[in-house]
């Protein structure tokens, strides 16, 4: 796997060893290229696997970046592919849902990637909404497979911008809606 673009672009990224399915370059191209520079703004990536979604952001202007990671067998090669990153960063070696209630900061960016088999990835998304860890007017992006499209709902605090279709898997994004003065 490499970096698509920014000032990262064409670095390697090591694929841990393990169960991993990480995005694919064309994918994340495609969405950091819709997203545009993120010069200044904090990026969350949960289920980071390798950490090439956050890296990407790095890559792109992202700062902070932050990572979310419980399998410990992971965390050697995360480290290793953060090593060049220069912008602030932190990776988390925890379990999704109790850094979602812990977490240090609210984020310009959430990018969710778990695993396809992985139940209730709706209520994972309401959790982070009622939490209130995105900054308003920040993104939530979930990557999921095809098969649980129908499974999606309204989320409140949040509207729905758009799906975008890759293969088999979907990016589903939303945005954090603005705070009432």
């Amino acid at each position: 796997m490499r970096i698509t673009g920014g000032k990262y672009v064409r670095r390697n990224i090591i694929c841990p060893k393990g169960i991993i399915r990480p995005a694919m370059d064309r994918m994340r191209e495609s969405l950091f290229a819709h997203l545009g520079p993120l010069d200044g703004e904090s990026f969350l990536d949960l289920f980071s696997g390798s950490g090439c979604v956050a890296i990407e952001a790095a890559s792109r202007g992202a700062d902070p970046i932050h990572l979310v990671e419980m399998d410990r067998g992971k965390k050697e090669t995360i480290e290793k592919n953060l090593s060049f990153v220069e912008e602030d960063k932190k990776l988390f070696m925890m379990d999704v849902n109790r850094f979602i209630d812990m977490a240090p900061i609210n984020y310009s960016m959430i990018y969710a990637d778990p695993p396809f088999n992985m139940e209730k990835k709706v209520d994972l998304a309401k959790k982070i909404a009622k939490k209130k860890i995105l900054k308003p007017g920040g993104l939530f992006m979930m990557h999921y497979p095809e098969e649980e499209r129908a499974l999606w709902e309204d989320i409140d605090g949040w509207t729905f911008v758009e799906e975008r279709k890759y293969g088999r898997s979907i990016v589903r994004i939303y945005r954090a809606d603005e705070e009432e003065r």
